[in-house]
């Protein structure tokens, strides 16, 4: 079987070098050479969405390309198209660059100026890797078309707001609504997802933090699977493990669930930690969960600008989402938005503890009154993020659903809660 390789440099001679090499290699078919990130993407966007089975096994990016940086281009490459294994083609192959390009999801380097010898072998390496994911993540070619499913954070600005209970709401509407959901507590230290749940598990996170290559066996070997439907990976239940969740960790983690699920729902906590951090860089929606008053709104402004600081996310793409507010409460979420600047959740979490104490304290949350208006505004949340399935769609496998209107909702979800 021939191996398919696509070549991405901006500099034309960087590009006859390259495709002249690659056509030397045996059963090597090269496809037309893309000039910049923005083409890369389009390119393996378009192949990805008539079928698996038409991505490259292999792309080469050269350091020099452009706009997007090569690493942050190849973190890109990594998460969205899973199956398709990623050599950098540098002239710096030293022990600090090639840590950077492993932790972004390369599969390898190759030195610049290229020899015919090491690029083969490489090549070689990487098609067997994605011939070998394609096996373990196929069950037919829509388990990896297109991006994949929706990963969604839910960060608390700081402790007390509400970020667990909205995650796991968010993440049981979804699941309800018949799109299969993942739900992630990353809150490594002080997780309570497994309490609120009233799960005993015994694998957690940190478990796959030392494995390199995660198949699907391995990761639901981690999953615990609720009665609900949800698959639950969950923190580990001695808070020091967590240091053992790296980044590099936490992006491959992430990367197979996404693949994997149609919906992640990632608990995030109220503490920047490495996995987090990632976490809410790659999140297609990243939610932030603050009550309406001036601690917690001034909680909010700090950790806007603080990932702004360390460039995980800008603050016009985060999400506020105001909880347990009241009629009389004198901090409106217009307020909120215009002193975080941040983007503002239509839906807002009314205050109503009095509906929650008996299923919080029985740890039963996913046992909570359809008819709770604290229910119905968070199954509200999930269906403003487009997080539920619309009716149309049935139970049709997410690399071919239509996605619908972000405001639709199912049947069965409107049942559940009474609407």
């Amino acid at each position: 079987m021939p191996t398919r390789i696509l070549a991405a440099a901006s500099d034309p001679d960087a590009v006859r070098s390259l495709t002249t090499l690659l056509s030397q290699l045996p059963d090597a078919e090269p496809l037309v050479p893309v000039s910049d990130s923005t083409q890369l993407i389009d390119t393996l966007a378009r192949l990805a969405a008539e079928s698996t089975d038409e991505l490259p096994e292999v792309v080469v990016v050269h350091e020099g390309i452009g706009p997007v940086p090569a690493l942050e281009l190849i973190r890109e490459i990594a998460l969205r198209f899973p199956a398709a294994g990623v050599i950098l083609v540098t002239s710096d192959p030293g022990p600090a660059l090639f840590a950077a390009a492993m932790d972004s999801g390369a599969r390898g380097l190759v030195a610049l100026p290229l020899g015919y010898e090491e690029l083969a072998n490489r090549v070689q390496a990487v098609a067997q890797w994605s011939v070998g994911v394609r096996r373990h993540l196929g069950h037919g070619p829509e388990a990896l078309a297109g991006s994949g499913g929706t990963v969604v954070t839910v960060s608390g600005a700081k402790g007390g707001v509400g970020a667990t209970l909205t995650a796991i709401q968010i993440a049981l509407a979804a699941q309800a609504s018949g799109r299969a959901t993942a739900l992630v507590d990353l809150d490594l230290q002080t997780g309570d997802i497994a309490s609120f749940l009233d799960v005993q598990y015994r694998r957690s996170v940190a478990d796959l933090a030392a494995i390199t290559d995660l198949s699907p066996r391995v990761l639901a070997d981690a999953v615990f699977r609720h009665d609900t439907g949800l698959a639950l990976l969950l923190a580990p239940g001695e808070g020091e493990r967590g240091e053992e969740v790296t980044d590099h960790a936490t992006r491959q983690i992430l990367g197979v669930l996404r693949s994997r699920y149609e919906v992640v729902v990632v608990d995030c906590g109220a503490q920047l930690t490495g996995a987090s951090a990632v976490a809410v860089e790659l999140a297609d929606t990243a939610l932030l969960l603050t009550t309406p008053d001036v601690v917690a709104v001034r909680a909010a402004k700090r950790t806007v600008r603080m990932w702004d600081r360390l460039q995980i996310r800008k603050a016009e793409e985060t999400t506020s989402v105001v909880n347990r507010l009241g009629r009389g409460t004198d901090i409106q979420p217009s307020l909120v938005q215009r002193i975080t600047g941040t983007a503002l959740a239509r839906t807002a979490i009314p205050a109503h503890f009095k509906e929650l104490q008996a299923v919080v304290d029985a740890g039963r949350v996913h046992e909570l009154d359809g008819k709770s208006t604290v229910r119905q505004a968070m199954w509200a949340l999930a269906a403003e993020l487009g997080l539920v399935q619309p009716p149309e769609a049935g139970r049709r496998g997410h690399g071919g659903r239509p996605r619908g209107d972000r405001g639709a909702v199912s049947l069965r979800w409107r049942k559940d809660t009474g609407g």
